[in-house]
């Protein structure tokens, strides 16, 4: 911490810049867990440096991913929880950038806020390295703006922006998925990040409390339901690549099945899912019912429960799902590929 920069005029216009270095000093200690063997630097400098190994890659490929976590950040702030929402800031990155087959480096973050609460600030880090530890990704850097005038003094916002590495050769392609093809279902954790404006809506959540509906999402009530971490997949999903030729992967984020799939798919294929396959979470058949939403239209905006797809080969299968659940995902079959023209088909 610098004793020597302060502004007295700059405090009174709103900034406190000595609020900075001691969020600083509080959130190292949570991003030293997440150091790993190409972290160069400490944070605090201008940018966040981070050494290469490319040993064994013959043509080494930098995938990147940037994200938010929408408007669940406003739950998290209603409920005054901000130790995971930091999770789910880095899942949006890595879970997008291991459908191309890469493995995350490193990650930075982004926080606006109103004002800068040094303790608030490290918690919502303490999350950002929770995610990274999870995912192998080294924290090595981020930024705390505040934005007095801009946005209350209690609100803020929260991005991040990832890098991957996959050599060329190893990048999925969905120009190997065929007919025959199976489509294994990963479960999420929830709702993860997407669909919350919707999810606000239907239950009023700025008018109504949010320890409701504890019975219909078995004991836990419906705050700490909405507000659980998004899934990393990284891990449980690098294992599977390292032993399986899979051929594509979706992340199933904003848009839902609908949106998402399609985009793993070729222009020759299409995925067909029984919906009685779909082993559905209780809060999505809460939201529906409270919201009088139609199905189609939960499948367009929800995972529904299924937070990532797999696409193999027939013969791949067993093993597949043998590795996930090695790696603590319980992974079921979903659906296949049949011929068809980029799109799902859900019956």
């Amino acid at each position: 911490m610098s004793n020597n920069s302060f502004s007295e005029s700059y405090k009174a216009a709103g900034v406190d810049v000595t609020a900075g270095y001691k969020a600083v000093e509080l959130m190292k200690k949570h991003i030293a867990r997440t150091r790993n063997e190409g972290c160069l630097d400490d944070v605090g400098g201008f940018g966040g440096c981070f050494g290469l190994n490319l040993g064994g890659m013959e043509e080494p490929v930098l995938v990147s991913g940037t994200d938010g976590c929408g408007t669940k950040v406003k739950l998290a702030i209603m409920m005054d929880k901000h130790d995971t929402i930091g999770i789910d800031a880095v899942a949006m990155c890595v879970n997008d950038i291991i459908c191309c087959g890469a493995k995350p480096l490193f990650f930075l973050d982004y926080i606006a806020c109103g004002k800068n609460i040094p303790e608030k600030i490290a918690t919502i880090v303490s999350g950002v390295a929770e995610g990274c530890v999870q995912s192998g990704a080294a924290l090595i850097g981020g930024e705390t703006a505040e934005h007095p005038g801009m946005m209350p003094i209690d609100d803020y916002d929260l991005a991040g922006f990832s890098v991957g590495i996959v050599d060329k050769k190893r990048i999925l392609n969905n120009d190997n998925v065929k007919a025959g093809d199976v489509i294994i279902a990963l479960p999420s954790s929830g709702v993860h990040s997407n669909g919350f404006s919707l999810v606000r809506k239907v239950f009023d959540i700025e008018n109504k409390p949010l320890d409701r509906f504890t019975e219909e999402l078995g004991g836990k009530t419906l705050g700490e339901t909405l507000l659980t971490p998004t899934k990393l997949y990284v891990k449980p999903v690098l294992a599977v690549l390292n032993e399986v030729n899979v051929k594509s992967i979706s992340h199933i984020t904003g848009g839902g099945f609908y949106e998402n799939i399609p985009r793993a798919l070729n222009d020759n294929e299409k995925a067909v899912i029984k919906k009685e396959d779909v082993k559905v979470l209780p809060i999505f058949n809460l939201i529906q019912k409270e919201g009088n939403i139609p199905e189609r239209d939960m499948y367009n905006t929800f995972n529904m429960g299924v937070g990532m797809m797999m696409i193999v080969d027939a013969n791949d299968v067993e093993k597949s799902i043998e590795i996930l659940k090695a790696n603590d995902v319980d992974a079921y079959v979903v659906g296949k590929i049949e011929e068809g023209h980029k799109e799902v088909e859900l019956w």
